[in-house]
Order: C-alpha cells, then sequence, then structure tokens
C-alpha cells in the first residue's frame, strides 16, 4: 500500500450525491458507505427526527397524525433546507466511523441549472452539518468521470443522467461543460404519471411506493420483445374500497410518454447546439446514460432511435454520479476544474 492509499485510508473526507430520491456517500477508505432515501421521518408536536433513510421510506403512508415523512429535496435541489441539514448531518454520521477530531472535506453533485440561492442552500446546509469546506460539482460531469469517460481530453462526451428529480444532460471536454441543461423530468415523475394515469384510467389511487414499482418492473419506453404484465392493489375511487386490478406494459408506456417525449427533445436540443467538431466524436462515441433512470426498460434503443447514436448504458448507472465524485476527493487538481463556487 502506497504513502496516498494509506492517507485515503484514513480520509476523513466524503463525497455525497444528494439526491431527490437516494443520497449516497462515499470515503476513499470504504467506498459507498450510506445508501439510503432522501427521506426523513419528523414529529410536528416535538420538532424531532423519528427516522431517516430506509426506516422513513417505511413509514410513508402509514405514520400516526403527529409523525410525518417527508423529502426534504425536490427536483434535485433543497425544498426545505432545515430537514435537509438534518439528513445530511445523520449521514454524515453514519459515513464517519470511528472517533474523528477534523471537520471533513465535503465534495456535493448538483443539478447544473439550480440558482445561486440554491446553490447557497446546499453549501449553508452542509456547513451546519460542520463540513470544513464545501466543494459544488454538476451532475452530469461527476456521473461521466463515474462512468469513466475520458472529460480531460479534448474530445466531445454526452452524458445524460437521469435522477430522482432532475435529468442532467451535458457535452463536456477539457473537464468543462461546453453545453449543459436540466429538465425537471425524472424518477419522482415519471412515478406521479403512473399514479395518474391510474387514477384517470381505473379510477383507483395508489401511492408512491406502488407506483415505483410499476416503474421498475414493467415501465420502459419503447415496446417490449415480451408482454408485461403486474396486478397493483389501491382504493377504488368511486366505492372508496380497497381493489386490486391488472396492468400492462403498453399502458404503463403510455403513462411515461409525455415524460420520456420531453427528455428526447433534451438530448435533441443538446445534439444541436453542440460544435462540430465535437459532434463527430460524439458520432464515434456515442451517449451515455447513467443514473437510475437510465434503467427503464429500452430507453437506450428509443434514444439510439432517435438521434441515430450509439447509445450505452453506464455500468454502474445507479453510482455513477457519487463513485465520480468521490474519485474528486484524491486529485485535488481535477476537483478545482471542475467544482463550482
Amino acid at each position: 500500500m502506497n504513502l496516498r492509499s494509506v492517507l485515503s485510508f484514513f480520509s476523513n473526507d466524503l463525497a455525497i450525491d444528494l439526491g431527490t430520491a437516494n443520497s449516497l456517500v462515499y470515503t476513499p477508505g470504504g467506498g459507498i458507505v450510506v445508501n439510503e432515501p432522501s427521506i426523513v421521518a419528523i414529529n410536528t408536536l416535538t420538532n424531532e427526527v423519528e427516522a431517516v433513510g430506509h426506516e422513513a421510506k417505511q413509514m410513508l403512508g402509514r405514520t400516526p397524525i403527529a409523525i410525518v415523512a417527508k423529502k426534504p429535496m425536490k427536483d434535485g435541489v433543497i425544498a426545505d433546507f432545515d430537514l435537509t441539514e438534518k439528513m445530511l448531518k445523520y449521514f454524515i454520521k453514519k459515513a464517519r466511523t470511528g472517533n474523528h477530531l477534523r471537520a471533513p472535506r465535503i465534495v456535493i453533485s448538483i443539478p447544473s441549472e439550480i440558482t445561486p440561492v440554491e446553490r447557497r442552500a446546499v453549501t449553508d446546509a452542509a456547513r451546519g452539518a460542520k463540513a470544513k469546506a464545501v466543494y459544488l460539482v454538476e451532475q452530469a460531469i461527476a456521473a461521466a468521470i463515474g462512468a469513466g469517460l475520458p472529460i480531460t481530453e479534448p474530445g466531445g462526451n454526452l452524458i445524460v443522467d437521469i435522477g430522482g428529480g432532475r435529468t442532467d444532460i451535458a457535452v463536456i471536454s477539457l473537464s468543462g461543460p461546453v453545453y449543459s441543461c436540466s429538465v425537471r423530468v425524472a424518477g419522482n415523475e415519471m412515478d406521479e404519471s403512473i399514479i395518474q394515469y391510474i387514477k384517470r384510467k381505473h379510477n383507483l389511487l395508489i401511492g408512491e411506493r406502488t407506483a415505483e414499482q410499476v416503474k421498475i418492473k414493467i415501465g420502459s419506453a419503447a415496446p417490449l420483445d415480451e408482454k408485461l404484465t403486474m396486478e397493483i392493489r389501491g382504493r377504488d375511487l368511486i366505492e372508496g374500497i380497497p381493489k386490486t386490478i391488472t396492468i400492462t406494459d403498453e399502458e404503463v408506456r403510455e403513462a411515461l410518454s409525455d415524460g420520456i417525449d420531453i427528455i428526447v427533445s433534451a438530448v435533441r436540443a443538446a445534439l444541436e447546439q453542440t460544435p462540430p467538431e465535437l459532434s463527430a466524436d460524439i458520432s464515434d462515441k456515442g451517449v451515455l446514460l447513467t443514473g437510475g433512470g437510465a434503467l427503464l426498460k429500452n430507453l437506450d434503443l428509443r434514444l439510439k432511435n432517435e438521434t441515430r447514436l450509439p447509445v450505452f448504458v453506464a455500468e454502474d448507472p445507479l453510482f455513477s454520479v457519487v463513485l465520480g465524485t468521490g474519485k474528486m476527493l484524491s486529485d485535488m487538481r481535477l476537483l478545482r476544474r471542475v467544482s463550482s463556487p
């Protein structure tokens, strides 16, 4: 083990993918040490945190009146500052096993299009959670690094990162975005589209967790080779009693179609804005998909048909952002080049 490896093993620093749906924390010595839902259960009478992460997610839709399970992040940015700070403190404490006298440096991934106020909220929440220094890195750049793209070279790389709250699209060359955009259509919006479709077509009300399972099991962006169906349970909106129905992959595809169209249009817009020399690079390299949304069945096929470019899914799409953010902890030169104030 060389000196850098030894120092990394004992490092106090953290890389955080602060996501709308899930938050992940990476340490140089332990890899991904936290992977939990971005949910906090709060007692409204005492204002105390009852649960965070997995335990809080189990409470969604099942809490007594005094306890509310909330998502402090919305569309990739902080919606509730106090809860986000409490959630960050919980994840940081969980990640930092043992005694640490030194406050950590923290690298946090952020969407490409957030306001200075939203950017400041992320920094303040991390400092409130006892960070010594905070670096912010665009999610698409972090995802590209985590997926192994050669972003420091003078060549075009097109990445589409589909998270829980946003889809970030970027053309990257020489460690920086040549073009970047962010659309507020991603995993959570897809879940909501499924909820509204089933409510409208079947008069059945289902919860977020059921909608997410539907998306994962039979959701798709283009027709499948084999038809899929799924039984779901919810509340009949006419009779007010529990009811079970069977839905098809075709219905779910119809429910998701508007959101998928927005993502496809955003990718096409990115290609139209790309300089010709970099367009030639992208024609050779293709498009890389990362994030949980990259796992939607046949999304790569749909984008391939729409753009006429090769489309690939990252090896670890769910972890590309946090792995890229983590790599920067051991490369301060790269971190300074790609981080924003």
